[in-house]
């Protein structure tokens, strides 16, 4: 059969709005996909629809339809989009109710059976991770757009290709297949030259967004329209096969796709083709996301400028003291910004941060506003903040589980109304860690240089719940041969100091010259916590190419 080509048009909820008309009007595509949700969009569409019972969907993907429903109708494009979140029916309805103003006639169709709130009392929005199989049935029944809640990202591809192609949950290689490209699509512009290590390498001004061109066997081509920004090469898939990932095995609901297989390789400017990859059957359990109010939040920044900013950060903690001693959680971060004999007044100021929690929202709010605000005459010279505290603002914790796949009620609801039931994968294996593979021989022996990690290695960081990986991959195979070896575990808890007494796993992937390491509970209760500076974990990979090493001079 021929050729699946699938784009992607958005990587978040908030992405480039035109992105959809610029994949639609860019060049041929077979499906467009969009990917709305992330941890921490769950929990924003869950205070939603705590507000009005009708919302908890992406109503962005509702304006950007409104402009380009009818280009899509004329293009025979398919839309797929999760941007149901927690109310796929009602985003259904209004995409039909749209049309319908629209005089457009397209058949919509929504998957549904993710919600598991009711089963997990306390939290604002329960959800299950659901494959692709869903998706599929829609489309088979003839669907022009279908609406998801929470299906795994790579969902929007599996689908989309099981249903053309023909596959059965059992052709576990060519689901790993699409599962790998459905990572490579999932967070849009990444795969094009956006937030990646070496940008300089091509014009990433405005970065034009991926698709993939699906192959019956599984394979495919990473690729972009012709005409747009940014740059698809081997180095941004593999920095965007790092993202978010752990070890070889890289599971999901539909399949185990073998991170460990994958080929990748140059097939002309902006394609990279993608093969090799083998699956294995899905474990037998779903992940379940969960979603909860932590407590209330509030943060004031001091700002301290010139001398003795060590005394006068003792001495504001000291005044302050009183005010937080019945406070749940209190964080103080001296972030030391100022240089000496500084040239402007930025420069010469450092930053006090502190940061409280508490489920009292009284105590969040005034104890730190109350008490900051009154110290603006009477505290050390130069005393101001960079915004007045305000009251104490509601914060999430995010909390994975895992359900009995039979467990879920997986429905596809097609666009004639009838439902049909998913069944959960029958052929399932426990996931278990592969063995760490043997490292390639070391460079010979020969002078260094202390130098930037990242003069030799690329790196992409991510979030999961509170944990995060730093992928890093070398653009050589004499680099790789001595990152292999130079970057332990150990290595990287004395490179990043904040990892120092966590647990941190490193798994080797040589196919794709790279480590990826997860550093547990480096975010504390995850993203919407905010627990650290960069809470989401974003930059934790260019800290570490920013830290200095002995890196052998042949390299350099």
């Amino acid at each position: 059969m021929s050729v699946l080509r699938v784009g992607n048009a958005s990587g978040f909820y908030g992405d480039r709005f035109d992105a959809v008309r610029e994949m639609l009007t860019g060049g041929p595509l077979d499906v467009l996909t969009g990917d709305y949700l992330a941890e921490l969009t769950m929990l924003i569409l869950g205070r939603d629809r705590l507000k009005n019972p009708d919302a908890g969907y992406a109503r962005t993907f509702l304006r950007q339809l409104e402009e380009c429903l009818g280009l899509a109708h004329e293009r025979g494009v398919r839309i797929v989009a999760n941007a149901g979140g927690l109310n796929p029916a009602g985003l259904a309805d209004a995409v039909r109710a749209l049309a319908d103003r629209l005089g457009i006639p397209v058949r919509v169709a929504h998957v549904e059976g993710d919600d598991l709130t009711a089963a997990h009392p306390g939290t604002l929005a329960a959800h299950a991770y659901l494959g692709g199989f869903g998706i599929a049935e829609c489309l088979r029944a003839g669907a022009d757009v279908v609406v998801t809640g929470r299906v795994t990202d790579a969902a929007l591809v599996t689908g989309p290709a099981a249903a053309h192609f023909g596959w059965q949950p059992t052709e576990h290689d060519r689901l790993a297949g699409a599962v790998v490209a459905g990572h490579v699509l999932e967070c849009g512009a990444q795969a094009t030259g956006g937030n990646y290590a070496f940008f300089r390498d091509g014009d990433v001004r405005r970065p034009g967004f991926p698709l993939a061109e699906v192959h019956a066997d599984g394979s495919c081509v990473i690729t972009k329209h012709d005409g747009t920004g940014g740059f698809v090469d081997v180095g941004t898939v593999t920095a965007q096969l790092l993202y978010e990932t752990g070890g070889a095995r890289y599971a999901g609901p539909d399949v185990t796709a073998r991170l460990d297989t994958v080929r990748l390789t140059q097939d002309g400017p902006d394609r990279v083709r993608i093969d090799g990859v083998r699956g294995e059957a899905p474990p037998p359990t779903l992940k379940v996301g969960l979603n909860r109010l932590g407590g209330f939040r509030n943060e004031v920044a001091f700002v301290l400028t010139g001398l003795d900013v060590e005394a006068k950060a003792a001495l504001v903690r000291a005044q302050m003291e009183p005010a937080l001693g019945e406070v749940a959680d209190v964080r103080w971060d001296l972030v030391r910004t100022d240089r000496p004999d500084a040239g402007t007044e930025e420069t010469a100021s450092a930053l006090l941060r502190l940061v409280v929690r508490d489920p009292d929202p009284e105590k969040a709010g005034r104890a730190l506003s109350g008490a900051a605000v009154e110290l603006a005459l009477s505290s050390y010279p130069g005393f101001h903040v960079l915004a007045p505290p305000g009251k104490g603002a509601p914060y999430g914790v995010f909390e994975a589980a895992h359900v009995p796949q039979d467990a879920v009620d997986h429905v596809a609801v097609l666009h004639d109304g009838r439902r049909v039931p998913v069944a959960p994968a029958k052929d399932t294996a426990v996931l278990e860690a592969v063995p760490e593979p043997p490292p390639p021989p070391p460079l010979p022996p020969g002078p260094t240089r202390r130098a930037p990690l990242g003069l030799v290695a690329g790196a992409r960081s991510g979030d999961k719940g509170g944990d995060a990986n730093v992928g890093v991959w070398a653009r050589t195979d004499e680099a790789w041969r001595w990152l292999a070896h130079e970057l332990t575990a150990d290595r990287l808890r004395e490179l990043i100091p904040e990892a120092r007494d966590l647990p941190v796993t490193r798994h080797a992937l040589p196919g794709l010259r790279a480590l990826n390491f997860v550093v547990e509970g480096v975010l504390g209760e995850g993203v919407a916590a905010q627990a650290r500076f960069d809470p989401q974990a974003k930059a934790l990979g260019e800290w570490l190419r920013a830290r200095h090493v002995d890196i052998p001079e042949v390299l350099l």
